[in-house]
């Protein structure tokens, strides 16, 4: 098999890193025995490594890739998997600079070796570091190295690797490149969990000691996880050493948007639970989706908001499947229609069956049992939840023909963004008896819509300020103003979008977003006890885990396994009358059926 790497990969790899962080000023990363790669030096460039280490032993005048004598291979020596490929793409422009050393571990007697590497280094003039090129490559000698009185006598394109605790001001410092010792010598901590603390001061004081002589640190030997790339980069270390550099600076480059810090704690809305549970009529519906929002979601936000949520204090809850009626995984038209209906559909389709036929929806049947309706969303009301609850369409991205829905179906209110693909319905809307009011401010009797957004409301973040609070302010007044039973679903559309995009802010600032409206309809519900609300969520997004994070401080850090819908169970949380009803682990089109059993129990068509 022919062991060199051919053009069309050569070419992938060129994309993978001009696409790179190279060099992110963030971290540094060393590629452990990056020889070993198969695809040498090219793999650690291509992931920004600062620091790319070779072990080389002298046989037949040759400097060979090997870390023992019996894994020579003729063709690998320092010269054709580094040196070669370096000037190459230095003189073709695949190089654009060197932010990079290469770090020689030598195998065999120190001063015969490099005899042999100042001699082979002639031919690379052009790319070495000198007085007239200090952009040039410099090579740091590690393993088999002169004593450090001899450092002087090497060309100043050949620096040295110091390996000792003993660090005093008369060492020839100008000719050190790095400190590196065994990690061993500090902790026997394995990378999972947390190091102990007196080994973690034992090692950041060292390396506060090694950057006091303005020097970089590494440590071979050390634990190569995610958890400890995290560790090594928040203690200062310069080289983090890893056999996995692509993986770990696709990690390390991400850590910032994974992590998040919640600066503007809410307060807690703690419930009386009068009537929680309580066998009473039940007059109002009250359905809560947080979309995409799954376990690991919530409890983001709970670690985010001194441990501690509106929705967390509520002692009704259950577990839900999602599965759609085609697909493992649900979207949330699928999704959305299981509550709305009570049956589960393909995905995509809206209100619809497998076979493509209208399915009544809540509102349409609640209108029989004499209650008004409403939804609201921080989505456009085209989006796969709202529409779910108004329209009969097998696709979801139709939004001219799910707007038509609009004007024709039973809703007293709605309240969300996407005016722009209702422009052709306006005046039907208008026909059918809805007020389309132009702030919250208004007070309107009979039906009432308000557009909030020409097309998408901006994320929470981005300054969409209490839309969604105040909107769920403005429908449960505007219902008790009619005095009718009333049936209302909020949505909290983004923290999908931030399972989608792997945001942590978004997806933490949504949910924190989302639980303050959910403290203002839990007070709702203990001034009205004939109350029944639902939250829960369409399906998880993203495949999140948590695997940091820092009550103290508000800061968690988010890790995805998918930038999609997952499979996951999706929590369901309950308040208010018969909220014990929705204990347990089932379908999410069960949800409807014991909302509707309730309705017919206490309500006459």
């Amino acid at each position: 098999m022919n062991k060199f790497i051919s053009i069309p990969l050569f070419l992938l790899l060129l994309v993978t890193f001009q696409l790179s962080a190279q060099n992110s000023e963030k971290f540094q990363i060393h590629s452990h025995n990056d020889y070993l790669q198969t695809v040498p030096f090219w793999t650690a460039y291509s992931a920004g490594a600062s620091s790319i280490e070779v072990d080389v032993i002298l046989k037949d005048g040759k400097l060979m890739a090997a870390h023992e004598a019996a894994s020579i291979d003729p063709k690998r020596t320092i010269e054709s998997l580094y040196l070669d490929p370096i000037a190459e793409g230095m003189k073709n422009g695949l190089i654009g600079k060197i932010n990079f050393h290469l770090l020689v571990d030598l195998k065999t007697e120190g001063y015969t070796t490099l005899e042999v590497l100042e001699e082979s280094m002639k031919n690379y003039q052009d790319v070495l570091y000198s007085e007239d090129n200090p952009g040039g490559l410099k090579l740091i000698i590690s393993g088999n190295r002169p004593k450090p009185a001899d450092y002087k006598n090497y060309p100043s394109w050949m620096l040295f690797d110091y390996q000792s605790m003993e660090l005093t001001k008369d060492l020839p410092w100008d000719k050190i490149g790095m400190v590196s010792l065994s990690f061993r010598q500090f902790s026997i901590w394995n990378g999972k969990g947390r190091m102990v603390e007196e080994q973690r001061v034992k090692l950041q004081d060292f390396i506060e000691l090694v950057h006091s002589f303005d020097k970089p640190v590494r440590f071979w030997g050390s634990p190569d996880s995610k958890s400890a790339w995290k560790a090594f980069h928040e203690m200062g270390e310069d080289y983090i050493n890893t056999d996995h550099p692509i993986e770990a600076a696709d990690y390390l480059n991400k850590l910032g948007e994974n992590i998040y810090q919640n600066t503007s704690i809410h307060e807690i809305y703690q419930p009386t639970f009068e009537a929680d549970g309580a066998e009473m009529p039940v007059k109002n519906v009250i359905l809560m989706i947080g979309d995409g929002n799954g376990l690991a979601q919530i409890s983001s936000a709970l670690f985010s908001n001194g441990n501690q949520l509106n929705l967390t204090q509520l002692k009704n809850m259950g577990l839900i499947k999602t599965q759609a009626a085609d697909d493992f995984t649900t979207d949330s038209a699928a999704g959305a229609t299981a509550y709305a209906t009570g049956e589960k559909t393909n995905n995509r389709a809206i209100g619809v069956d497998t076979e493509e036929k209208w399915l009544s929806n809540l509102p349409d049947i609640l209108y029989e049992y004499g209650f008004s309706s409403g939804i609201i969303t921080t989505d456009q009301l085209t989006g796969a939840t709202p529409a779910s609850f108004y329209a009969h369409h097998p696709e979801r991205d139709d939004s001219d023909q799910i707007a038509a829905y609009l004007s024709t179906s039973k809703l007293d209110l709605f309240i969300g963004g996407g005016r722009d693909s209702f422009e052709a319905q306006l005046e039907n809307l208008k026909s059918a008896g809805f007020t389309l009011v132009e702030s919250l401010e208004q007070t309107e009797a009979g039906r009432v819509g308000y557009f909030a957004a020409k097309g998408s409301l901006p994320k929470k973040l981005d300054g969409r300020g209490d839309f969604l609070l105040n909107s769920t302010a403005f429908a449960l007044e505007f219902f008790d103003q009619k005095g009718a039973p009333f049936f209302l679903m909020v949505e909290a559309a983004n923290i999908d979008s931030g399972g989608h995009s792997n945001s942590t802010s978004t997806i933490v600032s949504e949910m924190l977003d989302f639980d303050e409206v959910i403290g203002k309809v839990i007070q709702y519900v203990d001034t009205n006890p004939n109350t029944l609300l639902i939250i829960t969520a369409d399906h998880e997004t993203g495949g999140v885990s948590i695997p940091q994070g820092d009550i103290a401080s508000a800061t968690v850090e988010l890790a995805y396994h998918s930038d999609d819908h997952t499979g996951i169970m999706v929590p369901v949380f309950a308040y208010g009358a018969h909220s014990d009803d929705f204990r347990g682990v089932y379908e999410n089109s069960a949800v409807f059926h014991k909302v509707m059993n309730l309705v017919k129990r206490y309500h006459q068509k």
